[in-house]
């Protein structure tokens, strides 16, 4: 038996799959903000929760945990350094710095995986999902912050430094006037995709550029603004399919995917699989393009459940 968690910006998860697929046992709770030891705390508390539950369920406990406990792994919204085993390039900045890896197996007394939360995603929708059978994906991870991973016949991609898949802390191409004012990325670096494309980025852009102090609480009332025919709100939904039109673009010129995977607060957006694939076309390096953009099969929980599955054979903690 596997469980998986996700660490998000806002909510935690875990799942609990049998050898077969099957969902077992799930829970979500919300992420202690800003506060690492609450962090820690709340995944170890959700895998005690998991195992307390499995361990009493007389039809599971005889059969899964005659053996051995479940393992664990982990999706994160950063990755970990080869160089020092801490945790790098996170949006939930908290995280940067820190043992976590470290930190829970020894709090749980086992040894677990961790790897990048848009990793687990792209396994699991490359393995029995969207794009399930495909030889190349690229899932892309758009919610708090835009993560990327890539997967080639159902195996993860793994470089040198721990950073495959991380198209978000690219500039945007083919910028142009219209895209508004230069925006700082947490990174330390200008107009990250990142700055254009999260949620986070989306609205701080749409408040500079057209809300002028109506400050729109969340992408889905500046989303809602549109349907109910705000010009303003409209253009600003147009130019964000171009910005992620002209992001894409870029990878589909690098990697030639067969399949594009979106997930994340903002792949519930319908209107995004039609209108950016017809924009990208005018980016991409080719007289025609047969990359699909489609939205995760499992939705919000394929993080999690590649997060279970990252002691099958053939995928790492690596990054």
């Amino acid at each position: 038996m596997r469980l998986g968690i996700d660490l998000g910006g806002t909510k935690i998860e875990i799942i609990a799959l049998a050898d077969d697929g099957r969902e077992l046992f799930r829970k979500r709770v919300a992420t202690p903000q800003g506060d690492y030891p609450a962090t820690v705390e709340q995944i170890c508390r959700l895998v005690i929760d998991a195992e307390y539950f499995l361990q009493h369920d007389k039809a599971l406990a005889e059969d899964l945990f005659a053996a051995r406990p479940p393992s664990v792994g982990i999706g994160i919204p950063g990755a970990l350094s080869l160089k020092t085993g801490l945790v790098k390039n996170a949006n939930s900045v908290c995280l940067i710095g820190q043992p976590l890896q470290a930190d829970i197996e020894n709090r749980l007394g086992r040894k677990i995986r961790i790897s990048n939360d848009a990793n687990c995603l792209t396994v699991s929708e490359a393995t029995d999902g969207a794009a399930a059978g495909e030889k190349i994906v690229f899932g892309v991870i758009i919610g708090t912050g835009t993560g990327g991973g890539i997967s080639i016949n159902q195996q993860l991609l793994t470089g040198a430094n721990a950073i495959t898949g991380e198209w978000g802390h690219n500039p945007l191409p083919w910028r142009r006037a219209d895209d508004g004012e230069v925006t700082k990325c947490y990174c330390g670096l200008n107009d990250c995709i990142e700055t254009f494309l999260s949620g986070p980025g989306m609205l701080k852009r749409y408040n500079a550029m057209i809300a002028a102090g109506d400050k729109a609480l969340q992408p889905r009332d500046i989303l809602l603004r549109a349907e109910q025919g705000n010009q303003q709100a409209e253009a600003f939904i147009t130019l964000y399919e171009d910005w992620l039109a002209r992001a894409l673009a870029s990878v589909i010129n690098i990697l030639d995917p067969h399949s594009i995977v979106l997930a994340g607060g903002l792949s519930n957006v319908q209107r995004l699989y039609e209108n950016v694939p017809q924009r990208w076309s005018e980016y991409v390096f080719s007289d025609h393009v047969s990359t699909r953009l489609v939205r995760a099969l499992h939705g919000d929980s394929s993080g999690v459940r590649g997060a279970a599955w990252l002691w099958t054979e053939g995928v790492s903690n690596e990054q």
